[in-house]
């Protein structure tokens, strides 16, 4: 390399098609779902590929999602992207209350509000973001979650507000 050459680097990511994993979703339960996904049986979604994130438990009302912080997540002052632990969140936020409903059933995000609370590096460390499910009504739900290093430290924490969507006939009360 000459000088004022950077070095090139390079990711490769491969993902299933996602419409694989949207048909069994109409087949169970968002907690069967979820654990299908943990277990390999259906795809997990193509965004955790691209972003090198990964559910790794579910529960009644709480998912849990790892990521290890790397240099392909920066933004250009040198730290992690606030995108990733907003993504992250998201994800554990949403899926926490996916694991509560019944087959047939689903959920958007309508607001999601982060607080970052310090800055993720590449030395970070593997971080893990936990949601857990505040209220599940007929068509809202809300859930509330926290990004922690190995060590328990904080670096984000973050709600989000569900609308969600039943089955016909389903009825549901607020």
């Amino acid at each position: 390399m000459s000088e004022g050459e950077t070095e090139v680097r390079t990711r490769t990511v491969t993902w299933a098609d996602p419409r694989e994993g949207l048909a069994a979703a109409k087949t169970m339960s968002g907690l069967e779902y979820l654990r299908a996904i943990i277990q390999g049986v259906v795809p997990g979604a193509p965004i955790a590929r691209v972003l090198g994130f990964a559910p790794v438990e579910v529960s009644e009302g709480r998912a849990v999602f790892e990521v290890e912080p790397a240099e392909f997540h920066y933004n250009p002052i040198g730290t992690v992207h606030g995108g990733l632990a907003a993504t992250l969140l998201d994800s554990a936020l949403g899926c926490a209350v996916h694991t509560t409903l019944p087959v047939g059933a689903g959920y958007t995000t309508l607001e999601l509000h982060v607080n970052m609370v310090r800055a993720i590096t590449g030395v970070t460390g593997r971080l893990t973001c936990t949601g857990e499910v505040i209220h599940v009504g007929g068509r809202v739900a809300t859930a509330q979650g926290r990004l922690t290093d190995a060590s328990g430290k904080l670096y984000a924490h973050g709600t989000t507000t569900c609308m969600v969507f039943r089955p016909s006939g389903s009825g549901g009360q607020e």
